[in-house]
């Protein structure tokens, strides 16, 4: 893996980055193909929009952008990029005038179990729920230890993913992924209001049924609700669709509406900008 901080080529940072000590800060996973990170952009634009709500400096960005100009990207591989408060004191006060940590790694891209998006994946419930804090919902922050602790609850190499549900009992993504599932003409996705992440591959797939005239619902569903699914699938930036098999003891075939989207994804992939 190569690393870059604050626009320079760098293996280390202060152990008193703020990221370190409160995971204060935000991060963007991104697929590179081609030489070109996808949906780079609406990376961007969803790491502004959290940097705005943490109360960040947004010339950061900028600065970010620069950076990325002077990176050479490889023909494929993986593209993350984190900002965090940069170092500071002892205590959760803010520094007056942060100096922002702007990180930028690249790396290979996972080597992932058969052929999941063809194929499709098994997946299973976990037990681990979601805090409910409107706050931080829909942010990809730093503060992961959910998801590492839902994680820790398989080993299995046949289990793909895990769906975790808020402390409420409801639906909402999984470990790594977002959730949808078709039933009856309907693609369902659970609401992310309170907890989980606003994916961009949702989010996309959210606006391609929309331009498609697929009737979407986005709300508050308890797990038991996708025993009548017709189709069931996950999504993220590096894995896009893929379609979900089997759940627990529960199985599927891979739908036709979960093929479409797949190919309605793939091609805007290659004329978004």
């Amino acid at each position: 893996m190569k690393t870059w901080l604050n626009g320079q080529p760098a293996g280390q940072i202060s152990l008193l980055d703020r990221g370190l000590a409160y995971g204060d800060g935000l991060f963007e996973t991104l697929r590179i193909d081609n030489g070109r990170p996808l949906w780079l952009a609406a990376h961007l634009a969803r790491l502004t929009e959290g940097l705005q709500r943490l109360g960040f400096p947004l010339e950061v960005v900028e600065l970010l952008k620069a950076d990325l100009q002077q990176i050479p990207m490889p023909d494929d591989g993986v593209l993350k990029l984190t900002i965090t408060r940069g170092a500071g004191g002892r205590g959760y006060r803010l520094p007056e005038q942060p100096q922002c940590s702007r990180i930028i790694a690249l790396g290979e891209l996972p080597q992932f179990v058969g052929r999941p998006a063809e194929q499709g994946v098994r997946v299973r419930h976990c037990q681990t729920g979601l805090a409910i804090n409107p706050a931080l919902a829909g942010l990809k922050h730093l503060n992961r230890l959910e998801q590492v602790m839902a994680r820790q609850e398989w080993q299995s190499t046949e289990i793909a993913e895990g769906l975790v549900c808020d402390l409420d009992g409801f639906l909402v993504e999984g470990t790594m992924s977002n959730l949808f599932w078709w039933r009856d003409g309907v693609l369902y996705t659970p609401d992310l209001s309170g907890s989980g992440v606003s994916g961009i591959i949702r989010n996309q797939l959210l606006q391609i049924a929309e331009r498609h005239g697929i009737e979407t619902c986005v709300g508050r569903f308890r797990p038991d609700q996708l025993a009548s699914a017709d189709e069931l699938f996950i999504c993220n930036s590096l894995i896009d669709i893929w379609p979900v098999v089997r759940l627990d003891e529960q199985r599927w075939p891979i739908g036709s509406i979960t093929r479409q989207l797949q190919q309605w994804l793939q091609q805007e992939s290659g004329i978004e900008s």
